[in-house]
């Protein structure tokens, strides 16, 4: 089912190996000046070894204030260059090929980043950053054309295999092209014509310094999805024209700067869900199409090129979750592929707050120097307390490492509270990697001890060198008269389905936990009520992830009482809450769901007379919280053994 994509493929003058493509993501792993660094660079050759035809780095600006990230490479200036160089030799020397992304985001930036008013083809704000946005005058438009053909001549000389123009996203180019946001009416507006001038002057531009053998590829949304954005139909007329002025391969995406959420999609959004739209551009072009857009397996990647939807694939955050994906699906070793699982957590979340990029699933993203796995310089015995995924992954690591492991978990299966994050709708994926895991510790030689509790005796019998606490966090149950009767549970137990949930459902809690669990209920066909004291549920979700439940949650008719203090839950299944510092009667509910937050399990913690050498406490047991630092934890300990 891997006949096509690992056929070769032409780009220009370039030839690819396969046809698996890295998608380019932001990753905050260079400095303000735009100077690449050994993070970026090892980032980028850990994907080569893995196999990938082409690489696409994230989005260099063209000009320090065409930033919408305050650490993204750069292309401005030619002491660019030199850093630049390092990258690709290294690239090429792992069997790789790369392009560089080439952007000005326009308007999609604010000051606090740039320094200065944003620029855009008319004035008009950006909604999601807001502040006023500065039309550029002709002459400056003539003069970015210059900026990006100065650039791609920094890259053609600093080694990159081609280049990618940035058409996509709503930013600058995207910008110009489009109705939403290009207003004008000089040589850069007023119809198709006027507003692919830049595009098109850009590619001119570029091959004139670059010359006719140098590849360039263009990233373009096929559709903006924006209130008098760009449909499919003028994408299409768009394409011919690019194709017509020397442009060598499309990459397809969506989204404009309204409709951002479009661009990088969680688990809610289908596999594939942009193949259509490459599908109708494939149509009319004859240069390589290439499309992204929740591609996850390799085998739905063949599938998509089967089907001449597209040419190749270009896969983001599949590359993070596992940047051994191509060599290890061309081995036929596909269960031990890490497929990402759509959180959104690592990448997404923390690349709009400026952190460095990480991957929930692999903890080496971006460290790749640092989290190097190597044979231990003495084997021990090492015990673990705990099956979720912080203990799981402590025990694949410390395996690998060459000592002699076991691990224990008091409940009949592991996965911890993992296992029932993948029971609500959307969040079936989850179980992929917990399998993933255990599959991994059966080929690593773990020993595996379930509906067994590692307790002191267990312990001091088996006289460990190492012994890692992972026993995770039970339900906190807040101080509420009635909360013991027998139709009140707590989340986890109710998502278990050991217990009967009757037709009529109260959630005390609209977290993240407790609006996933009311979520699940719902579309079971439940009744459901969330509760919950602050002025918002699902205050921890992304904002991506969150408008799919909100929205969801309004469409299975879940009544949401917020800033809602419970008082008490009496015999007949009512709950007495004060909402605005008034009494009110809530019920009659058959089921009550408590889901008010997680304590740490302490277990053996202060067992300080144990006779163990190390004794490391890891995941929710030091502290709760999301799963990204409970599965960091358990790496980075068994890296120390």
């Amino acid at each position: 089912m891997l006949e096509n994509i690992f056929q070769p493929m032409q780009i220009g003058s370039l030839e690819l190996k396969n046809r698996f493509i890295v998608s380019p993501m932001e990753t905050n792993y260079c400095t303000a000046e735009g100077e690449v660094t050994e993070t970026f660079i090892a980032y980028h050759e850990a994907k080569a070894k893995g196999g990938w035809g082409l690489i696409v780095t994230e989005d260099y600006a063209v000009d320090p204030l065409g930033k919408a990230f305050p650490y993204v490479p750069g292309l401005w200036s030619d002491e660019h260059i030199q850093g630049n160089k390092n990258l690709t030799e290294r690239v090429h020397k792992a069997g790789g090929r790369i392009f560089t992304q080439l952007y000005h985001c326009g308007r999609s930036t604010t000051k606090e980043i740039i320094g200065t008013d944003p620029v855009g083809p008319s004035p008009i704000a950006c909604a999601p950053n807001s502040g006023p946005t500065r039309e550029l005058t002709t002459e400056e438009v003539g003069g970015l054309i210059e900026k990006f053909g100065d650039s791609a001549r920094r890259a053609m000389n600093a080694g990159f295999d081609g280049i990618e123009i940035h058409g996509a996203h709503g930013y600058l180019i995207a910008q110009l092209m489009s109705p939403y946001t290009n207003k004008r009416i000089d040589k850069y507006g007023g119809g198709t014509i006027g507003r692919m001038r830049f595009p098109l002057e850009i590619i001119g531009n570029i091959r004139k310094k670059c010359g006719a053998a140098f590849p360039i590829q263009f990233r373009i949304s096929g559709e903006e999805l924006a209130i008098g954005g760009r449909e499919i139909e003028d994408t299409k007329v768009m394409a011919r024209m690019l194709e017509e002025h020397g442009i060598d391969s499309l990459n397809i995406s969506v989204g404009a700067s309204g409709s951002k959420r479009n661009s990088v999609v969680p688990s809610m959004v289908s596999h594939g869900w942009i193949a259509d739209y490459a599908a109708e551009i494939k149509k009319v072009v004859k240069i390589p199409v290439i499309v992204a857009g929740r591609i996850t397996e390799a085998m739905l990647a063949d599938t998509i090129i089967t089907s001449g939807k597209a040419d190749a694939v270009a896969m983001g955050r599949a590359s993070l979750a596992d940047p051994e994906l191509p060599n290890k699906a061309k081995s036929g070793n596909f269960e031990n592929i890490v497929h990402c699982i759509g959180c959104m957590l690592g990448c997404a979340v923390r690349n709009c707050q400026f952190l460095p990029v990480r991957c929930v699933l692999n903890p080496r993203i971006g460290r790749e120097k640092e989290y190097t796995i190597t044979s231990c310089d003495r084997k021990k015995k090492v015990l673990i307390a705990g099956g979720g995924p912080s203990g799981m992954e402590a025990a694949i690591v410390a395996a690998r490492r060459g000592h002699d492991v076991t691990l224990y978990e008091k409940r009949d299966r592991l996965g911890g509270q993992y296992y029932l994050a993948a029971v609500p709708p959307w969040k079936g994926e989850i179980s992929d990697f917990l399998a993933w895991q255990v599959r991994t510790m059966e080929a690593e030689g773990v020993k595996v001890v379930t509906g067994t509790e590692l307790t002191r005796g267990y312990v001091e019998t088996e006289n460990p060198d190492v012994l890692i606490l992972a026993t995770g966090s039970i339900s906190k149950l807040p101080p509420v008269p009635g909360i013991d009767q027998s139709f009140v549970m707590t989340a986890n137990e109710a998502l278990e389905g050991k217990k009967d949930v009757g037709r009529n459902i109260a959630v005390i809690g609209g977290g993240l936990v407790g609006s996933e669990t009311a979520h699940h209920f719902a579309v079971h066909g439940k009744k459901v009520t969330i509760i919950e004291l602050l002025p918002e549920i699902a205050k921890e979700e992304p904002d991506v992830i969150k408008g799919f439940l909100l929205k969801s949650l309004e469409e299975y008719g879940t009544e949401i009482y917020t800033d809602t203090a419970v008082q008490k839950i009496d015999a007949q299944g009512n709950i007495h809450v004060k909402k605005d510092d008034r009494p009110v009667m809530l019920g009659k509910f058959d089921t009550v769901i408590i889901s008010t937050g997680m304590q740490s399990v302490k277990t053996m913690q202060d067992a300080a007379d144990l006779p163990v050498d190390e004794i490391h406490v890891i995941g929710d047991a030091d502290e709760t919280g999301q799963v990204i630092k409970a599965i960091d934890d358990g790496y980075r300990v068994a890296l120390k053994l």
